[in-house]
């Protein structure tokens, strides 16, 4: 111990990086620029996208106007993707607090087919719209007092819905499609037009601008951001993390029940045994594509309305081309692997010093 004082403190070498040499300067100028612009990503893969189609598609960027509404390639794909721009912003919320919703596509469901076992009974349309949306309320409380009440695990507790959920609608419709015929107004909402747009866009427009309102004008945002970073810390730090989680669920499946009034709307009839199937796992990809994290903590409103828009495209796309719908099951399922590399802790150490 000779030589050592200790009653100086000790000092650590500082161990400074490796300067990047002049080839790399630019493409870490870039991942810094890229890091900072969340949406840039998601952008980027859309546009490109975007531009395959244009190629591989002829007219695909052609729009027509008739009788004051605009068709074409572009507006079908917004409007088919409507019902998954909803499914996503709910799920958005739900998985932002290290939850997840696989129940989705059965709310979407069971939503469709109250709403059209009501109409065919000749009940007012606002009833009709309100006992689907109450249903869908019903099936969010029902998974949020599962998680935050009982604490079970997010997959489990909505895998319970996901089952009996779509039983409970068959059921409901007696294991049969519900054609709707009448009113007209029942259609407006998956079907109709305004300003030469499709009414689905407004809804999707109108659900987006009030929910990234409550998240940005209040610190809403900041405390799902907290809970999914660490709930045990925002616990602590004086946060209702019961009820936040509880919200999300109510939340997702409230975004659900809409999908399912606009599919029905869209396709004139409640299929209990086919609507919203699989709408979970494509919602959970477009959150991921637009920069959500599935760890919790990080996640864009607008990102993943970008991700469904990418999802749609990509099927459109596809089915355009003549190729089987089996392809795009492998597409996506390809696409899915590349996400979760992407968002692995090695790929991203990776180039850095």
């Amino acid at each position: 111990m000779s030589g050592v004082d200790l009653t100086q403190p000790l000092r650590r070498k500082r161990v400074r990086a490796p300067a990047p040499s002049p080839a790399q300067q630019p493409w870490q100028r870039l991942r810094h620029w890229a890091g900072r612009h969340a949406l840039l990503q998601p952008l980027a893969a859309l546009a490109l996208l975007l531009l395959v189609a244009g190629i591989s598609v002829p007219g695909f960027f052609a729009l027509e106007l008739k009788d004051g509404h605009l068709y074409g390639s572009l507006i079908d794909i917004l409007n088919r993707a409507a019902p998954l721009m909803l499914a996503a912003m709910g799920l958005t919320l739900v998985i932002a607090t290290r939850g997840i919703d696989v129940s989705v596509g059965a709310v979407v469901a069971i939503a469709g087919t109250v709403a059209a076992t009501l109409v065919l009974a000749q009940a007012p349309l606002w009833q009709a719209l309100c006992a689907a949306l109450g249903a869908a309320l019903v099936c969010g409380v029902w998974n949020g007092l599962l998680v935050a009440g009982l604490g079970l695990q997010p997959i489990i507790a909505t895998l319970i819905l996901m089952v009996a959920g779509r039983g409970l609608a068959q059921l409901c419709a007696d294991g049969q499609i519900l054609t709707v015929y009448s009113p007209a107004s029942f259609f407006v909402l998956g079907g109709g037009y305004l300003l030469g747009l499709p009414v689905a866009l407004f809804v999707v427009a109108a659900v987006f601008i009030a929910t990234q309102l409550l998240l940005r004008r209040t610190a809403l945002g900041l405390f799902i951001q907290a809970v999914g970073i660490n709930p045990v810390a925002a616990r602590l730090a004086g946060l209702r993390t019961t009820a936040l989680i509880f919200l999300a669920y109510v939340f997702c499946s409230l975004c659900a029940g809409l999908a399912g009034l606009m599919i029905a709307s869209n396709i004139k009839s409640a299929d209990a045994n086919n609507a919203g199937l699989l709408l979970e796992l494509d919602a959970i990809l477009a959150v991921t594509l637009g920069g959500g994290s599935l760890a919790g903590g990080r996640f864009s409103l607008a990102g993943s309305l970008v991700g469904a828009l990418i999802i749609q495209t990509l099927s459109y796309t596809i089915y355009s081309l003549g190729v089987p719908p089996e392809v795009n099951m492998v597409v996506k399922a390809i696409v899915v692997f590349a996400v979760c590399i992407s968002q692995s802790t090695a790929f991203r150490s990776k180039g850095q010093p």
